[in-house]
């Protein structure tokens, strides 16, 4: 009889956990992301399962942080020496922030006119496919992200510091924030990704700006992973990020994502029917649940969950349905 060390285990642990993501990767691959809730999701089991250490930390900060909960984590603030400016409870959790922001991107749709995020959720499916599209979607500390806000990005003079050695600054009054230069090159990628894709309008002031950051601060080994581990969930690439696009002063934008793909709506509602979350594995038992008839489905511990894009997927990789499923 011996001891394992907690480090072994966890090692054994995540080994384990990365074969079981092997086999179900490709069923979840190409299903429609209309849902916010379900994309933090298949970030959390697809893309940043591995992301929360060193260079791997927090986006604007760099912080080490664990998960806690079905999507999100809790930072290690001595890690980057962050300092909390006022918001404490929001600085002690890390969240997913919209790179470019979801009111931009609903200000240019009819529905946030009438009625703001609430209604566009409820009444706009391609409103729906930009708020959860995954490319756009980075973790941050909860307080880093609410004084963000939905201001837009630049550079501001005096970089003062307030949130200790954590490079982000925010200039309130003129509604502006400044990340660290390690993310600016991503930042500028996405936003060339989200207007390109949806047809959005971008100001030249930015565009310029953004043309800089991709000049100065090229696609880095990890953004290039990030690309395809999404678009193994999403179905298509950031196309700036692969170098299939470029963006220039006064681009037209493609809007190639205002219409799904033929035949993705249908698959689609095959593997996640309430469009919400995804068939969950117990990776201790071995056991898988559905969102509907089956009670336990909401009682795994998060850490214990293994989503499934099918069943399908959940019986090849070695699961049984739970026996009190209706």
């Amino acid at each position: 009889m011996f001891c394992r060390s907690r480090a072994a285990m966890r090692l054994t642990t995540r080994f384990v956990l990365l074969i079981i993501l092997g086999f179900t990767l490709s069923s979840a691959a190409s299903a429609e992301i209309t849902s916010f809730r379900f994309a933090k999701e298949l970030l959390r089991s697809y893309v940043y399962f591995d992301r929360t250490e060193g260079d791997k930390g927090t986006f604007y900060c760099g912080c080490n942080w664990r998960w806690q909960g079905a999507s999100g984590g809790v930072p290690d603030l001595s890690s980057c020496n962050y300092t909390t400016r006022a918001q404490e409870h929001r600085s002690s959790r890390t969240e997913w922030e919209h790179v470019v922001p979801a009111w931009v991107v609903g200000h240019q749709r009819q529905c946030w006119q009438k009625g703001g995020r609430s209604n566009c959720r409820a009444s706009d499916p391609v409103f729906g496919r930009m708020e959860a599209d995954p490319h756009n979607l980075v973790p941050t500390i909860g307080e880093t992200n609410a004084d963000r806000s939905n201001y837009g990005f630049g550079m501001i003079d005096g970089e003062p510091r307030v949130y200790g050695q954590c490079d982000f600054e925010v200039d309130f009054k003129a509604r502006v924030a400044e990340p660290r230069p390690e993310v600016r090159g991503q930042i500028a990628r996405i936003y060339f990704y989200m207007h390109d894709r949806y047809g959005l309008r971008m100001s030249r002031q930015d565009q310029q700006l953004y043309l800089a950051w991709d000049r100065q601060h090229p696609v880095s080994a990890w953004e290039l992973e990030r690309d395809r581990r999404i678009a193994r969930i999403a179905g298509n690439h950031n196309p700036f990020v692969t170098g299939e696009q470029s963006w220039s002063l006064g681009h037209r934008p493609s809007a190639s994502g205002l219409n799904s793909a033929p035949g993705q709506k249908a698959q689609q509602q095959r593997q996640h029917p309430n469009n919400e979350v995804a068939i969950r594995g117990n990776k201790n038992s071995k056991v898988y649940h559905l969102p509907s008839g089956c009670p336990s489905y909401g009682r795994i511990s998060a850490h214990n969950i293994v989503p499934f894009g099918s069943e399908e997927a959940a019986v090849q990789a070695g699961f049984r349905k739970a026996g009190n499923c209706r």
